[in-house]
């Protein structure tokens, strides 16, 4: 079977969200440039602005991709009664999803901070996310020390899954800490 076009376009997109978003994160945004994502692609820069014209415009797709993944994580949540099971269930679901692009971009936004923003935009969408998860996942008449442990919940699980972690632990080990720890908070 050949590959279509749109496929093999769809690929090269891809790859160029995953080299800079790993360039981003490892190097600073500030550091990469559009030609060294170019050459670590083997493609000219041309083939490159065929996908993406700036730097902003493929960490606003890679934001677009996390929100989207974790907007329907929201929804499934406000979709149901608001029980403990159902906010142990988001938390699990949510470690799932930060070892996916959610949690590399959310981490690549964080380590970039004072470099994105002058964009505006990525920290608060980041931002924005966050509150999103904290919302969907408070008991309804919450308290305020339900609400902390919310998002105490939340934020355990995101740290946990931190590259180059200081925590120590493989990836594994950190995750079922964080979710340990986060199950202790749920109320």
């Amino acid at each position: 079977m050949t590959e279509t076009p749109t496929r093999r376009r769809g690929d090269t997109r891809a790859r160029i969200q995953e080299v800079a978003l790993e360039r981003f994160t490892d190097n600073g945004y500030d550091q990469t440039s559009l030609r060294e994502i170019a050459e670590e692609l083997g493609v000219t820069k041309a083939a490159l602005y065929y996908h993406f014209k700036t730097k902003e415009e493929i960490l606003d797709s890679l934001l677009a991709q996390a929100a989207t993944q974790i907007d329907e994580l929201v929804s499934w949540m406000k979709a149901g009664p608001s029980t403990r099971e159902r906010r142990l269930e988001l938390i699990r679901r949510l470690g799932e999803i930060t070892f996916g692009v959610p949690g590399e971009v959310m981490r690549c936004v964080q380590q970039n901070e004072v470099a994105l923003q002058n964009l505006g935009g990525a920290t608060s969408v980041v931002h924005d996310i966050k509150v999103r998860l904290w919302e969907a996942a408070q008991p309804e008449d919450a308290s305020v020390a339900d609400r902390l442990r919310v998002r105490m919940a939340i934020m355990t699980v995101l740290i946990a899954n931190k590259p180059g972690s200081d925590l120590g632990g493989t990836v594994a080990e950190r995750a079922a800490a964080a979710q340990e720890i986060a199950a202790d908070l749920v109320p």
